[in-house]
């Protein structure tokens, strides 16, 4: 951390429209980088599980111990949080037959475990607080969690409930918009509905991803994974080094 005109200032940005925008991206990326893992290279869930999560565990590593904030590392250990999340979800809800619903309620139980716990040891979920070690560790826990939580639930109603990537996308992007309204015109405390909005792009993000790859006859456009994804990695890229993001001020 470091200090600007007398405010301390946190090792994660500050939360804009094109903070967002980076966000979907990145959640679509880790559906079609995971797929590919797991799938187009048939290393299986548990392999690329494993795979991901030694890329996570480094980057929040080197997230905690850098000293201030970073975009391309932030994005980066957000695009792992994501791809874990992916290959994650789908060895729980696939290979153990847990099943989307299953698999959706049990990573739900555990991400509101981890905001309680959270919220009990540090007395607060705001953004401004994420300023030490403790909360960083807590910070990237539950957003893995959540990007988990947001794969099967992007499953379940797309797969599961039959309704399709496209009116699954349309769900998820009007709860979004839901949500975007209430920030401005209600007095829904902001942190709720922060993290509200970061759970709902991941589910956003998977169901865009699918649409991308799956055949045609499931109702995707049939794009190979690879390309889908270096196309996602390069539209990442061009913002995070074209748009100036800046670190969120701490509120200690």
């Amino acid at each position: 951390m470091r200090m600007v005109d007398g405010a301390t200032l946190s090792k994660v940005p500050e939360v804009t429209l094109a903070f967002w925008v980076i966000k979907i991206l990145a959640t679509t990326l880790g559906e079609t980088g995971g797929d590919a893992v797991s799938m187009s290279m048939d290393l299986g869930y548990l392999a690329s599980t494993g795979i991901f999560m030694a890329i996570f565990m480094i980057a929040v590593a080197i997230q905690i111990r850098a000293k201030a904030f970073h975009p391309a590392l932030y994005w980066l250990t957000i695009i792992a949080t994501t791809t874990v999340g992916t290959t994650l979800a789908d060895f729980t809800d696939r290979s153990l037959d847990v099943g989307y619903a299953g698999g959706s309620a049990i990573l739900l139980a555990l991400l509101l475990c981890s905001l309680f716990i959270w919220h009990r040891t540090l007395g607060s979920l705001a953004i401004g607080t994420i300023s030490t070690p403790q909360s960083e560790i807590f910070y990237w826990v539950t957003i893995m969690l959540s990007q988990t939580l947001g794969t099967a639930l992007g499953d379940w109603t797309a797969d599961t409930e039959g309704l399709g990537y496209a009116v699954s996308a349309m769900i998820f992007g009007s709860l979004l918009a839901m949500v975007a309204a209430a920030y401005y015109r209600s007095k829904i405390s902001h942190t709720a509905l922060f993290w509200a909005a970061f759970i709902l792009t991941r589910p956003l993000g998977a169901v865009v991803g699918d649409f991308l790859d799956k055949p045609l006859n499931q109702g995707g456009l049939e794009l190979s994974r690879y390309s889908a994804s270096a196309a996602l990695i390069l539209s990442i890229l061009l913002l995070i080094f074209t748009l100036k993001q800046k670190a969120a001020k701490s509120a200690h």
